[in-house]
């Protein structure tokens, strides 16, 4: 099989050239205008972030994708679908009062915002993909309607799937409420009890009222209403939520490929993914911890999958920042050459996602980098 083609741009900038610049020729050289847009709806896929975390993507960039776009012809807008668990997102008038919050609106980002699958996250598409975990995905209508996916990517690491790139962004990112509950469906998380001080936090979060401390103040969960969501395991400051034994990261991982061959079912796609700010975890919480990282860069492809090895592999070679949560965790380790999300999140395994996704047709784990 012939290697992807993963174009890449450093950060380095010039009185006549700057990073809005940059990307404009990045996406550019990497072909974006070998797509036909005139007249065709175009939905650009992004996360909008929680209120209170910093570290999503500038809306600056959102506006000038959108400016290069209808420059071609396209009918452009901004989208994303609402969330499973509770936060700013999880219904169309929160969350289009939060992306307006952080920057995301049809003055600043020169296109119209739109919650993909509607006010209560119950607008979706049925489509049937008949693979080994999912027969069919709950799409967000907006994104199942669009004639085109454009897809801009926060690359940082995930507590549940080790990172989030182009694969998280539109498997997870475009499925509805429905479609997030079942891919989260087997994940139930358990309380390690020894591990638990009672400080409330998963109580206060869970939006399914599933989780309440006992008589000796440790968490326990109702698995008649827990639907999986991980919101517990992700806020637990004392590794005392984790993945069930019944469920793995490798199955989540794979369930969320399978719907990322829902999306881009029979539409030509684009991926641009911003290595910048890598944060520890997912911009789904109203707060981010320091970057492991140094900024790196911005990548794009029309293969999501070398997109997101490529993104892997240059966190990989890159050192931990000195007073990261990562670099304090492993004895002041500069972890160069290491991977960064294992050591992160242990119980994950990022690598399934991308196997399962080569597999099942998606794309092509090896590439070929070309600096732009």
């Amino acid at each position: 099989m012939e290697k992807s083609k993963v174009y890449f741009t450093n950060l380095h900038t010039t009185p006549s050239s700057n990073l809005l610049d940059k990307m404009e020729r990045l996406v550019r050289k990497a072909g974006i205008a070998d797509i036909d847009f005139n007249h065709q709806f175009t939905a650009i896929k992004i996360h909008f972030g929680e209120p209170g975390n910093l570290a999503y993507i500038r809306p600056n960039y959102a506006a000038r994708m959108a400016d290069v776009l209808r420059e071609m012809g396209a009918k452009p807008f901004l989208t994303d679908s609402n969330t499973l668990y509770s936060g700013h997102r999880s219904n169309a008038v929160d969350h289009l009062q939060s992306a307006m919050d952080n920057g995301f609106n049809p003055i600043s980002a020169k296109c119209q915002v739109i919650i993909a699958d509607g006010l209560k996250g119950t607008d979706y598409r049925e489509i049937v993909i008949d693979q080994e975990f999912c027969r069919t995905a709950k799409i967000g209508t907006a994104i199942a309607d669009a004639d085109i996916i454009v897809t801009m990517n926060h690359f940082k690491g995930h507590e549940q799937t080790g990172f989030g790139g182009a694969l998280k962004n539109l498997g997870m990112g475009c499925a509805s409420v429905g479609g997030k509950l079942e891919l989260h469906s087997a994940s139930a998380p358990i309380v390690v009890a020894e591990n638990c001080r009672g400080c409330n936090i998963c109580v206060k979060n869970c939006a399914h009222d599933a989780i309440h401390l006992n008589m000796e103040h440790i968490a326990t969960i109702d698995y008649e209403k827990c639907v999986g969501c991980g919101q517990c395991v992700a806020l637990c400051q004392f590794d005392a939520a984790k993945l069930g034994k019944d469920d793995t990261s490798q199955r989540l991982n794979c369930k969320i490929a399978e719907y990322t061959l829902a999306v881009l079912k029979g539409k030509p796609h684009f991926h641009v993914s911003f290595i910048m700010n890598v944060s520890p975890e997912c911009d789904c919480w109203n707060h981010n911890d320091a970057a492991i990282v140094p900024d790196l860069g911005i990548a794009a492809s029309f293969d999501p999958v070398a997109l997101d090895m490529a993104c892997a592999d240059l966190v990989t070679g890159a050192p931990a920042i000195p007073g990261s949560k990562l670099y304090e965790a492993h004895s002041h380790d500069h972890l160069a050459g290491k991977d960064k999300f294992t050591y992160l999140h242990p119980d994950t395994d990022w690598r399934a996602g991308l196997e399962h996704a080569e597999k099942i047709g998606l794309g092509n784990r090896d590439y070929e980098l070309i600096n732009v």
